[in-house]
């Protein structure tokens, strides 16, 4: 039913947070609670690990009796509903589950659901993973009326996968479930690399500034020629321009364009370029790294002050423009050459563009220029901004970024585009070196 929906759980960033939120439906009005039906953030779902390295997970005997059980049992009166797998930014499939719970069943002073499930993937039925994940329950009226909304989320790879599901209440009534997953990608999307292995599963991150692990190993390139060093000037600030705050998607989106780009084999060495342009300044740097620093970016993104605007813009009007012009001559105008410049981040849609002029009297820069435009509704806005009139000065490319197929495709073209330019400025420099 449309009034069960949690708005807050819009797809446009493909549902990726959805296990943090829990609904009250009742006829005609949703009640939507951040935290007080909800995991919090210290208990959210989380992968059931052994107590040392190769022992069995410890899992309670009465929950694995219900998972080998096959009639769905319905103690604890709740609807179950799978939410069919899709594709993230973070380039991971993700799947869930959706339950609604009378609102009745849970009448009281409160206390705790817990839900325990396992999931495993057809081709390895022996390594199956247990999740974990708790709910809070609020002081609930004995006449409450409507429907409770819990959802959870499943990352993982592409393959097959069975998952068993159960739910208990504090007074040990069981609701048990199961279903399968298939997370295969479409004829299109083939190409596309995942960033989790097939038929493997994996926590959903607790927030987006961190360092990889258990995804697909990186990869240098064999010919040590072909090692790219690129420049990466991200602008993190919120999609919609009238927004006070960079939400949770915008961020995760573009660390995600950040970890695409990092995770390339053919991507050796970068510089890190943060800024927030409506505050016009430099947030955090990183130079010349094998590995972006997700977390100090993340601390350093913190410091941001949404919303507010200092004297020094106040008493000038032009101070993004400005902002943009000096980035430009000092990140991309340098004398330490890369071999690409890489522009990313939402449409910075300025009063003023920087003048041509200005960016005439830069020169021609050596090496190719990208700017990878994140906009989640194109046809919105679709004239260019102030990035694109920069790059469009230095003969660079412009990617609009939508949707995970986007990221993933143009990323792969832009690196074959670097790499080719790369090698041709190496055979005009040989050249030019053997001319008497």
């Amino acid at each position: 039913m449309a009034s069960r929906f949690d708005a807050s759980c819009s797809p446009a960033f493909f549902s990726h947070r959805l296990v943090r939120t829990v609904g009250f439906a009742v006829p005609g009005i949703l009640l939507v609670f951040s935290s007080a039906f909800s995991p919090s953030h210290a208990n959210a779902q989380a992968l059931i690990r052994p107590a040392e390295a190769g022992d069995p997970v410890n899992i309670m005997p009465s929950d694995m009796a219900i998972f080998e059980e096959t009639d769905e049992r319905k103690d604890l009166p709740c609807s179950v509903t799978q939410r069919p797998p899709e594709i993230g930014f973070d380039l991971r499939f993700h799947s869930g589950y959706n339950v609604t719970l009378p609102l009745n069943e849970v009448a009281g002073d409160g206390g705790e659901l817990t839900v325990v499930f396992r999931i495993y993937s057809q081709a390895d039925k022996a390594s199956p993973s247990y999740f974990l994940q708790h709910f809070d329950v609020p002081t609930v009226a004995d006449d409450a009326k409507g429907d409770a909304l819990l959802q959870g989320q499943i990352d993982m790879g592409e393959g097959n996968y069975h998952v068993d599901w159960l739910m208990r209440d504090r007074s040990e009534r069981i609701c048990s479930s199961s279903w399968d997953v298939d997370a295969t990608l479409a004829s299109k999307d083939r190409p596309m690399s995942l960033f989790i292995s097939p038929n493997r599963v994996a926590e959903e991150p607790r927030e987006p500034f961190q360092n990889d692990a258990g995804e697909t190993e990186r990869r240098l390139p064999a010919n040590p020629q072909d090692a790219l060093t690129v420049k990466l000037l991200v602008n993190f600030a919120p999609q919609d321009a009238l927004s006070a705050a960079l939400k949770r998607s915008d961020t995760e989106a573009l660390v995600s364009i950040l970890k695409t780009i990092q995770r390339d084999p053919r991507v050796a060495r970068i510089s890190l370029v943060a800024f927030n342009m409506p505050e016009a300044r430099v947030v955090y740097r990183q130079e010349n790294v094998g590995k972006i620093d997700f977390p100090a970016l993340g601390r350093a993104l913190h410091t941001m002050k949404p919303g507010t605007v200092t004297i020094h813009q106040l008493n000038d009007k032009q101070s993004e423009t400005n902002f943009l012009a000096g980035l430009v001559q000092h990140e991309v105008a340098t004398a330490a050459r890369p071999d690409a410049v890489i522009f990313a981040g939402p449409k910075a849609m300025l009063k003023a563009d920087v003048p041509q002029d200005d960016l005439r009297r830069i020169g021609d820069i050596e090496c190719p220029v990208f700017y990878m435009n994140y906009n989640l509704n194109p046809q919105a806005v679709p004239w260019k901004d102030s990035i694109s009139h920069v790059i469009k000065a230095f003969r660079g490319t412009e990617y609009t970024i939508s949707r995970p197929r986007d990221l993933w495709f143009s990323t792969t073209e832009m690196m074959s585009r670097i790499t080719r330019a790369k090698r041709n400025h190496t055979v005009t420099a040989a050249l030019v070196g053997s001319t008497p």
